[in-house]
């Protein structure tokens, strides 16, 4: 039979529930070190995880979109919709995002120096074309630009980002210039300037 063990500081043999104590306090201790050393171990595993993704994966600078091409685009465009379409013309600093035939309608959009401007000629759109483009709202009154009368819409709140627009009829074809709603709205008396001479010539060839 195996003796009690000696305690030093007690001089004398422990009792059961001080040798119980001890290897209660043991076992916590145990445990202890292992749940912090498995911590560590987790935290540099995940660390290493972290810097093999960072590392392995292909960085760079996005490349820029090129600016659209409007007078190349308009020639296709012409020839999708066997007739002419009007090419606004924007001042030097306006970029062109994007310019194409879509759905039936042709549409150039424009960045200036804070939100966009959208021009759009629809082929031989239904009647209420423009009302349903808009939200359903109906115009709220008239401007005549270089020679040309147009429809305002001052809308209420942004239909697709769009707040304002100019609308006016290019034989059977419609023209509408939306501004988001960030845009200077004289921005549209500058797009509607410029295409006075080419909604005239539409309008003899399209009647």
């Amino acid at each position: 039979m195996a003796r009690p063990r000696i305690v030093a500081e007690l001089g004398r043999p422990e009792t059961p529930e001080e040798t119980a104590a001890r290897k209660a306090a043991a076992s916590e201790r145990y445990r202890s070190s292992k749940t912090f050393r498995n911590l560590i171990a987790a935290l540099i595993v995940c660390v290493g995880i972290m810097a093999v993704v960072y590392l392995g994966v292909p960085r760079g600078t996005p490349a820029d979109i090129p600016e659209a091409d409007v007078p190349a685009a308009a020639a296709e465009a012409e020839r999708t919709a066997g007739h002419g379409v009007i090419v606004p013309t924007a001042p030097d600093e306006w970029r062109a995002n994007s310019a194409k035939v879509e759905g039936g309608e042709w549409r150039v959009v424009y960045a200036p120096s804070t939100g966009y401007v959208e021009v759009t000629q629809a082929f031989a759109p239904p009647e209420g074309w423009v009302s349903r483009e808009l939200g359903g709202y109906a115009p709220t009154g008239t401007t005549t630009i270089d020679g040309i009368e147009w429809d305002v819409y001052d809308l209420p709140s942004a239909v697709d980002t769009i707040d304002y627009a100019l609308a006016t009829t290019a034989g059977t074809d419609t023209v509408v210039i939306g501004l988001a709603a960030s845009t200077d709205r004289g921005a549209a008396e500058t797009v509607a300037a410029s295409l006075g001479d080419q909604i005239r010539t539409l309008r003899e060839e399209l009647r």
